[in-house]
């Protein structure tokens, strides 16, 4: 169980903070339930879900630590682009790159679009809307986190991982 002012990696929602969390009780149902009161740090809504959610992804954020590990790791990872005429196909394997809301996971996803993007512009065409949609949903989520975990605004997370990079590259 999470503390009031943690903060939690909730599905599609990114992080957010715990604000509270509350016995709520339901029509029809004897005895109440705990709910945490979630604030998403970059979303305007306020999500309400049991304490017992076995619905919708939640963890801890990462740390620190953890982020500038992953950073680091980044020279290493080999990112290959993927290909589909399907958009259909396209979808699936972007959507089932994301599922599991792991950082080294949207790092990679972000890189192998990252790596696409260059293909198709050395070839003069533009990347699809696909690759565009789930590109600035991967990046979003995995900056948020890396915003919080790192204690920086999450626009400077991409100029935070380029220097980093960069320093560990010289």
């Amino acid at each position: 169980m999470y503390n009031v002012g943690d903060f939690v990696f909730y599905g599609n929602m990114g992080v957010c903070k715990i604000e509270n969390i509350s016995e709520q009780r339901m029509q029809g149902v004897d005895g109440g339930q705990l709910y945490y009161t979630l604030n998403p740090l970059f979303e305007k809504c306020v999500v309400h879900t049991p304490v017992q959610n076995t619905k919708v992804f939640m963890r801890a954020i990462i740390s620190k630590d953890e982020a500038e590990q992953l950073i680091d790791k980044i020279p290493t990872i080999h990112a290959r682009a993927y290909h589909s005429k399907a958009i259909k196909d396209l979808t699936r394997h972007y959507e089932e790159s994301m599922k599991s809301y792991d950082c080294a996971d949207l790092i990679e996803l972000t890189m192998s679009i990252y790596a696409k993007r260059v293909e198709v512009q050395q070839q003069k065409r533009k990347l699809g809307s696909v690759d565009e949609k789930f590109m600035r949903r991967a990046e979003d989520l995995l900056f948020g986190e890396l915003s919080v975990a790192l204690g920086i605004e999450k626009d400077d997370v991409a100029n935070y991982i380029a220097a980093r990079v960069d320093a560990a590259q010289k």
